[in-house]
Order: structure tokens, then C-alpha cells, then sequence
């Protein structure tokens, strides 16, 4: 044994140098087990763990929101169906069903809230037809009967608009909005090329028919066999016959662009097999 030069202790051992120190050390034997520090970054694995754990839980979460979202489809495509054979519209009406969740209301046999907005209503077996452009039903307690021939709303809140060119069609005279709110004016073709404009009260009465009263000329002269015509033009009321059973019509507004009626009913009900 000697010392080097620089004051260290020096043993030989198979021509190496030897450490005094060495029988302290202990190889790796991989990553410690220790917890995270904080502010240390989870390895890759752990990552993966936790990602893992958090889309099982989500897709645990979603599942319920999913099926109950396909029951609903489901009611809703049915409901349209049904709707568009009884009314005979050309087209399938928006439906939806709201409320959370729908699959315990379809297990009890009632809908608590279901909205339908229908297009292009027909109005067949009417002498003066009056076709509905729009219908919007909002049905509370909606139930069907067990073979599917009706269904039935505890109660609803309907709105209907009534074009000018429907409303035309239905009177045999040109129909416009009037000079006053709740009027409408109507345009009257004479002998020789001649017109008289006239305003009158439209209105809503009973059995679902909208009157025209009070007429008045605002434009050109109206000879007496002109006011004869159109006494009896306004003296029947339109009735509005492709509305459900069990609504009743309230109230007629004018708009620039037609009427809106409004309904309120209990026990309204709707019947597949009328079409």
C-alpha cells in the first residue's frame, strides 16, 4: 500500500483501483416506488390509468342521457307519424317530447309536455275551405289509447296562422290587412273594371269560425247590389274544421301577413283513422 501524490489511499485489486466506499453502494434496481412530489408530472402509465378511469366514468354518465334520448326519438317519429296521418298534412310535423327523463314517463303511459308545430293543414268537407298554414300545439298529459286508434291531451294551448291568400280563397275576395288593428280589407271587383275597397271587424265567435262584421267602404262607390253581395258574403262566419277535438278558438289578431288565432282546450284528442 502507498499513497499517490495527491494524499488518497490507493489498493490494488486485480490491477484496479479500489474504493473503500464501494461495499455502501447498491446498483439500480429500477424507479422507486416513492409517491409523487409535488409539482412532479405523473409518469406515462399513470396517465394512461387516470384517462382511462375518467372516459369510463363519462361514458357511465352519458349512457342514461343516450337511451333516453333514442326512447325519445322513437315517441317523437311515432307521434309525427300519427299526427300527419290524422290531419292529412303533406309533410311529418316537428315533434318533441320534453321533460327529463322521457323513458319514465313513456313507462307510466303519459308524456307530461309534448310540442307539435304542423304545416299546411288541409281543410276538406267545407263549402268554404280555410286551410291552416301553421298550427302550434303545446299538449300537457299526453296519453294514446292501448291500440293506438286515438290519443288524448289533459289539456293544450294552440296557435294557428291563417294566410291572406287562404283567407282569400275561402271569401271569393282579395284579403289584406286593414287600416285599424283587428280589420281587414278586402278588395271588390265591379262591373267595368270598377273596385270598391272595403274594411271589416274580423272576430272570433263559437264553433271554432271566425266572422267578418261591420263592413265599411273605404275606397270607390259601392252601388246597393254591391252591398247586397257582400252582406251575404260576411253574414257566415268561416269555420275552421282541421283543428283537434277539444280546442277552442278564442281570439283572431291581424297580422301584415294573416290571422292568428289562438285555442285553449282540456280533453283534446286526436284520432289517426280520420284522415
Amino acid at each position: 500500500m502507498h499513497r499517490t501524490q495527491h494524499g488518497h489511499d490507493e489498493h490494488a485489486y486485480d490491477g484496479h483501483a479500489y474504493d473503500d466506499h464501494a461495499d455502501d453502494f447498491e446498483p439500480s434496481r429500477g424507479e422507486p416506488d416513492e409517491p409523487y412530489l409535488p409539482g412532479t408530472r405523473p409518469r406515462p402509465r399513470r396517465r394512461r390509468r387516470l384517462a382511462l378511469t375518467a372516459a369510463v366514468l363519462v361514458a357511465l354518465a352519458l349512457l342514461p342521457v343516450a337511451v333516453d334520448r333514442v326512447v325519445a326519438a322513437r315517441i317523437e317519429s311515432r307521434t309525427a307519424e300519427a299526427f300527419q296521418q290524422g290531419m292529412g298534412t303533406p309533410e311529418a310535423p316537428e315533434v318533441e317530447v320534453r321533460g327529463f327523463p322521457v323513458v319514465t314517463q313513456a313507462a307510466s303511459g303519459t308524456l307530461r309536455h309534448v310540442d307539435i308545430t304542423a304545416h299546411d293543414i288541409p281543410a276538406h268537407g267545407s263549402a268554404r275551405p280555410l286551410p291552416v298554414s301553421e298550427l302550434s300545439l303545446r299538449l300537457d298529459g299526453l296519453t294514446k289509447a292501448d291500440d293506438d286508434s286515438e290519443a288524448w291531451a289533459r289539456s293544450a294551448r294552440a296557435s294557428a296562422f291563417l294566410s291572406y291568400p287562404d283567407v282569400s280563397g275561402a271569401l271569393g275576395l282579395e284579403i289584406s290587412q286593414g287600416d285599424r288593428p283587428g280589420r281587414v280589407s278586402a278588395v271588390v271587383q265591379l262591373p267595368l273594371s270598377q273596385e270598391v275597397t272595403v274594411t271589416t271587424t274580423v272576430s272570433a265567435v263559437s264553433g271554432n269560425r271566425i266572422a267578418f262584421e261591420d263592413f265599411e267602404v273605404t275606397g270607390g262607390s259601392l252601388p246597393a247590389a254591391g252591398s247586397a253581395i257582400l252582406d251575404r258574403i260576411f253574414e257566415r262566419p268561416i269555420p275552421l274544421r282541421n283543428i283537434p277535438d277539444g280546442l277552442r278558438l278564442r281570439s283572431v289578431t291581424t297580422t301584415t301577413d294573416g290571422l292568428d288565432a289562438e285555442f285553449t282546450g282540456r280533453s283534446v284528442t286526436f284520432r289517426p283513422e280520420e284522415a
